[in-house]
């Protein structure tokens, strides 16, 4: 099977390694990568937003399947381009996308399908937003309506600055969405769908504030670990049945199957599970560990899914019994004005590490065989071990080789729960 990766980051860099280990793919390319994904597969540097573009290359390539990283690719009707050319996809139409690109369709969804989710009010303009903020209190948690690439959603006490970051929304055309607040520990749970059931991935859990603590304004997301032991028996199979099924059955009745990742993201509180926001596709840093932990041959997961046969072929998926722990390095500024032209070193060094993979993000190739940052997030580091503390152990000896001038990462991802301090209200 040959196939085709499309987006530049980390998330595009785990799923070509998993590709490359799955033995029916011969062969796996990717458009356009990045400096890491370069050094490992063929990598195609055309602008992937642009279905024409994407189209052109995949009749030159001839790809069997076509994964679709980035959201930004879903939205813009990539997948429906491809389909219409006879290409199989593994991500959904642009219709069905929407389940992210707009945060009211996906309350609409949620409504009907009977999921569990907080309340929410959509505002057009500032006097809508200053009522639903008075309605729900604090804290406040207000949302870009639209694409934010995970940084569109401020939690905060501060009246102010909940409507200063509605009126940023305000000015960039988007409607806002005001929220419930929800307690409790938040879990990303990975449905793989074919258009008419799901079957779920290993939950993780990510950070998305900058710094240690959960603190600064969020991200794309910092870190990342899976298994997650604290969470209740039978987790996984309640987010199916309560969350998943129905949802890929309501978009199935409006004639818009979804097909590809539902990415559930959700927050375990005293009500139960609510679900916080849903993504057309996999979460990054999250897909990471969760695919260094994964056993079923990746290419034959996603074919199955893009072909409508996962009931029959894939009816449920094998993990490895370790632990994984992703660390994400980022640049001076990020990741409100992030810095470019740094000179990293250490990479060859911390992937010589047993254990240890670097997955790379926003980074160009230097002159010396090194690496130069070109982004925000530049690099994951992924380590496995018998248990987190084993992964984590590692994942950090791995980062302390790597320099990064003025760069930054967290020093707490998983500490939480390695040290028993995560608790489940009511439980």
């Amino acid at each position: 099977m040959k196939t085709l990766v499309l987006g530049p980051g980390g998330r595009e860099h785990a799923i070509v390694q998993a590709l490359r280990a799955d033995p029916l793919v011969s062969e796996v390319r990717c458009a356009p990568g990045n400096a890491g994904i370069a050094k490992e597969v063929p990598v195609y540097p055309i602008d992937v937003s642009s279905p024409q573009l994407v189209v052109e290359l995949c009749q030159e390539l001839q790809p069997d399947l076509v994964v679709v990283g980035p959201e930004a690719l879903l939205a813009a009707g990539v997948t429906n381009a491809l389909q219409a050319a006879g290409f199989a996809v593994f991500g959904p139409t642009h219709q069905a996308a929407r389940l992210e690109s707009s945060k009211a369709f996906a309350k609409e969804i949620m409504a009907a399908a009977g999921v569990p989710t907080g309340q929410a009010h959509t505002a057009i303009n500032l006097e809508q937003l200053e009522a639903a903020l008075d309605d729900f209190g604090a804290p406040y948690v207000v949302k870009d309506d639209g694409l934010a690439a995970g940084k569109g959603v401020v939690v905060t006490s501060d009246r102010d600055a909940a409507i200063a970051h509605g009126k940023a929304i305000f000015a960039g055309g988007d409607p806002v969405l005001v929220e419930e607040y929800l307690d409790g520990p938040e879990v990303s749970v990975f449905v793989i769908a074919d258009g008419k059931d799901g079957v779920a991935m290993a939950p993780a859990q990510d950070f998305k504030r900058v710094y240690d603590g959960d603190e600064g304004p969020n991200t794309g997301g910092m870190g990342a670990y899976t298994p997650l032991d604290w969470l209740p028996e039978g987790f996984t199979n309640e987010v199916m049945e309560r969350v998943a099924r129905p949802v890929l059955a309501e978009m199935a009745d409006r004639g818009i199957p979804f097909t590809g990742v539902l990415y559930c993201g959700l927050a375990l509180t005293s009500k139960g599970i609510q679900v916080i926001e849903f993504n057309a596709r996999f979460g990054d840093p999250e897909t990471q560990p969760v695919l260094a932990r994964l056993q079923t041959p990746l290419g034959q997961l996603l074919k199955a899914a893009a072909d409508g046969k996962l009931s029959t072929t894939f009816p449920s998926l094998k993990f490895r019994n370790d632990a994984a722990v992703g660390v994400v390095l980022a640049s001076e500024g990020y990741p409100e004005s992030p810095q470019t032209g740094a000179q990293i070193s250490g990479v060859r060094e911390a992937a010589k590490q047993e254990n240890v993979s670097i997955l790379h993000a926003g980074t160009t190739a230097g002159d010396t065989g090194e690496f130069t940052a070109s982004g925000g997030r530049l690099l994951t580091v992924v380590a496995t071990g018998s248990d987190l503390a084993e992964a984590r152990d590692t994942a950090y000896k791995a980062v302390e080789t790597i320099s990064i001038p003025n760069g930054h990462y967290r020093t707490d991802i998983a500490a939480k729960a390695i040290n028993g301090e995560i608790t489940i209200p009511g439980a």
